[in-house]
């Protein structure tokens, strides 16, 4: 842009202020998506430095600004292809590479190439997820598959409320096989409520707004508990419904009767 252009710019802003909100509106989502980004940055490092536990909340974070960065689109009615590749970038970083790196150098250090396989199955399965994401990208009421920042979510929840993990061969089981049951249930067809439905401004806020005050005050006087639950009734709830569909789906079958000779 020329110094002409750039003057004719700003007098277009002057005269037009509510072009230039526009214009500002239209870049906070981005803003969103840039602190998931950093916050994904800042857990590799911090993972990188043996600060396990920074990385969690760091973790907890970007999840947090990736619920608010697509939210924020929508409200700001800003939604751009832009925006959807710049977000599952953000996504790769912060509940990809960061939660893998997390779980090979706090639990898995001791499992040699093993470690390595299943710190990069996780990632892998993520960013498959998110690739099958961008092509589905819809208004959904639900998600195919568990979401990737949840699967981050309980890995960063996990490591919160242990903070060093515990020195037994059932503990490395346990962890081992939550980081293949995350990975297949990220590629797999289950269907995940969407938070994307949750609408405060209709029907009963009030009563949305109350259960979010007492989850915030636990997630504040009782973070450990709280998320682990948050994350473990999330990753558990489209299993329950799918067992729930298939026992509904038998229950309604008819019996077949031997016919009389």
């Amino acid at each position: 842009m020329d110094e002409k252009s750039a003057v004719e710019q700003e007098a277009m802003d002057v005269f037009y202020p509510k072009r230039k909100l526009r214009r500002s509106i239209y870049l906070l989502p981005s803003m969103f998506t840039v602190g998931n980004m950093f916050a994904g940055f800042f857990a590799l490092v911090a993972t990188l430095n043996g600060h396990y536990e920074s990385a969690a909340i760091a973790i907890g974070i970007a999840v947090v600004l990736d619920g608010l960065d697509g939210r924020v689109a929508r409200m700001a009615n800003a939604c751009s292809d832009f925006g959807l590749q710049l977000d599952s970038l953000a996504d790769v970083i912060s509940f990809g590479i960061a939660p893998a790196v997390l779980l090979y150098a706090w639990g898995f250090t001791e499992l040699g190439n093993f470690a390595r396989l299943s710190a990069f199955v996780f990632l892998i399965c993520g960013a498959m997820r998110l690739a099958r994401f961008n092509i589905q990208n819809k208004n959904l009421k639900s998600f195919m598959g568990l979401p990737i920042p949840a699967g981050a979510g309980y890995v960063a929840a996990t490591v919160h409320i242990f903070v060093d993990p515990v020195d037994s061969s059932l503990f490395r089981f346990y962890l081992v096989a939550i980081t293949y049951l995350l990975a297949l249930l990220m590629v797999s067809t289950i269907r995940y409520p969407s938070l994307k439905q949750l609408n405060l401004g209709r029907g009963k806020s009030h009563l949305t707004i109350l259960a979010l005050a007492f989850v915030v005050a636990g997630v504040v006087l009782y973070s450990q508990q709280v998320l682990m639950a948050i994350a473990a009734v999330y990753v558990s709830s489209g299993l329950i419904l799918k067992g729930y569909q298939l026992l509904k789906r038998k229950s309604h079958e008819p019996s077949h009767a031997s016919a009389p000779r």
